[in-house]
Parts: C-alpha cells; structure tokens; sequence
C-alpha cells in the first residue's frame, strides 16, 4: 500500500482479476456477486432431465430421468429390476449384463435415454411361468454359489446361444470354421471366450461352461 493510503502494484507483478477486462484479462462471463453465491448458474429448471419410454420385459415404462442415469439405474431405482447388478461400474465385471434388441450389453455403461431398443432383464428370461432353459441348467448344474454375478451370466449366455446360432464366430474360431456358413460349433473353449466378459469371483466357471453347454444341446433337439 502506498503513503496515501491506495493498493500500489504487486510485487510479483501480478494484477488483480476482476474479470472486467479492466486488468487486460476478458470477462469470462464469470459472476461473483451475492445474486448466484458465486456458483455456476443452475439453469433452467428441467434442463438436465428427459422423458424417456423403455420397453423392459415385454412393458413400456414412461420415465422422467437426469440424462446422466444409466440403464442399470434405470432399472434398479426407478423400476425395482434389481436383477441386474452394480459390480464394478465401469463394464469390465458383466455383473450388469442385461439383452438390448437381443444383443448383450453393459448395462452401468449405457445412458437410459439412448437406449433405442427393447430391454430383456433376467426378469424377463423365463416364458409362460417356466424358467428359461439356461436357468433351469444353471440350477441342475449347481453352476452359482453367491449368486450375485448369475443374473448377467444368464443374460450374456442367452445372447452366446443366439450368436453361436447365427453363425457368429469367437476370437478362439478357427479360421475356416469362422468362413463357414450356419452355426458356430460351441466346443469349451468356445463358451469360455465367448463368456468371458462375466467374472465369477466364487470360481464357478466350469459348471457355468456345463450349464451353458447343457442348455445349447436343449435348443439343437
């Protein structure tokens, strides 16, 4: 401070950002008046929501969702499916594999208000009161211990058998059966890579490799 009792410069030759463009520094549209606390302006109300219509299990499902909410959220919160789980929540355990359009997907990496197709939750995999035969093989083959990875695994297998049946083939497909036409030959290994996106922490695998095979002989009959 000068004699006269005004703010002399810094020192260390560094001005005072008023954010006024009087300091050669821009308004940046920055306010730190008593108007806003200086916080960001929240906007206007209904901004950061979206209406959203999913079709989940066979029911259309009308939402007013934060367009940050994923499809696990989705279904957990706001539709009490709590099928599907929230493991790592960054897609890399499968524990929230749900069927989108029939195609599997990870659930906690899928925003809600871009899913354009219908959603099959392990909910929805059985069929008139019977369990779907990977569930019934899943049961017989004792191919689950904690259980909480089994819903994705059952979502992910579904998906497997119609890929395999579609001809689809796997990084371990041998060359010349991948250039064949009709369905892909669904050996161990090929369950095991084509599974192999879904943890089980409990080790279960070998039986769900049995249960999965189990339940592909029932669909060739």
């Amino acid at each position: 401070m000068d004699r006269d009792g005004t703010a002399g410069p810094d020192p260390a030759g560094r001005d005072d950002d008023r954010g006024d463009g009087r300091d050669g520094v821009p308004d940046t549209g920055r306010h730190h008046g008593p108007d806003n606390g200086g916080h960001d302006s929240p906007g206007r109300p209904g901004e950061s929501t979206s209406s959203a219509a999913l079709q989940v299990n066979g029911s259309v499902h009308s939402l007013r969702l934060d367009n940050r909410t994923t499809l696990l959220d989705a279904l957990r919160e706001h539709l009490d499916l709590t099928g599907a789980k929230k493991g790592c929540d960054h897609g890399q355990c499968g524990a929230c594999t749900v069927l989108v359009a029939g195609r599997r997907v990870n659930s906690c990496l899928v925003l809600a208000v871009a899913c354009d197709g219908p959603v099959t939750t392990v909910e929805g995999l059985a069929e008139g009161g019977r369990p779907h035969p990977l569930q019934e093989a899943f049961v017989a083959r004792d191919a689950l211990q904690c259980g909480y990875c089994t819903p994705g695994q059952l979502c992910s297998a579904v998906a497997l058998l119609d890929e395999a049946a579609a001809g689809h083939p796997s990084h371990v497909t041998p060359p010349r059966a991948a250039r064949a036409e009709g369905p892909a030959e669904l050996t161990r290994d090929e369950i095991r890579e084509r599974m192999s996106g879904n943890l089980c922490r409990c080790g279960a695998y070998p039986h769900i490799v049995d249960a999965v095979a189990d339940a592909h002989r029932e669909t060739v009959r």
